[in-house]
């Protein structure tokens, strides 16, 4: 370490230092004060295209009671706008619910299916996909619903899973199958959700013997 013995000696040396390296200094520190900016602006955009997402998202849901048709129209076009949005799969939940409170089932299908594919996560993803089970079981299409239940979904779905796989085999009167799955519904804490388990395997158990 050199030591400069009058201020004079201080000032050429930091001259000397400054014509050597002062070009590539500044230069690290605006191409840093750049970097430093341009992250905030664009933190700052993110955030702000989020806003609007939800803002939009919440209008949407407005329109869900006050005017079916309308919120249907809009929320198409927001899915289509938004699909990497996790408001893209909870839009069509929506979606899905409306029409089917007007016996829309081939739109509830698709708007389900929907759902599916644009699902943030895997709970959403089971929540749309138990949604439809439970549609095509409604619409006699057991092999789909089972089809459909089969797939690989978070544990904690396993009780309502099974519960509805029990309902499908009651309504292919498949008993002995039926009451497996409802029993596999209950030692998966299933009672919590739904109490009617209980009672609908108390039925089939009368019905066995």
């Amino acid at each position: 370490m050199e030591i400069y013995q009058t201020e004079e000696q201080q000032v050429e040396a930091i001259k000397s230092f400054w014509s050597k390296n002062g070009n590539s200094m500044i230069a690290g520190l605006v191409i840093g004060l750049a970097g430093f900016v341009g992250y905030n602006y664009y933190q700052e955009q993110q955030l702000a295209e989020q806003q609007q997402t939800a803002d939009s998202y919440i209008a949407n849901m407005e329109l869900a009671d006050k005017n079916p048709e309308e919120f249907i129209q809009k929320a198409q076009a927001f899915i289509s706008e938004h699909k990497d949005s996790s408001y893209a799969s909870l839009t069509a939940l929506a979606m899905a619910k409306s029409v089917l409170s007007h016996k829309g089932y081939s739109q509830a299908a698709k708007f389900l299916q929907t759902a599916i594919e644009n699902a943030p996560n895997t709970g959403i993803q089971a929540i749309a996909t138990i949604r439809l089970a439970r549609l095509q079981t409604q619409l006699k299409q057991y092999d789909d619903a089972l089809a459909n239940l089969a797939k690989p979904m978070p544990k904690s779905f396993t009780a309502s899973i099974e519960e509805n796989k029990g309902d499908i085999y009651v309504l292919q009167s498949k008993n002995d199958l039926a009451r497996a799955a409802y029993q596999a519904a209950i030692d998966n804490n299933g009672l919590k959700a739904s109490p009617a388990l209980q009672m609908k395997i108390d039925n089939l158990t009368i019905a066995l013997d």
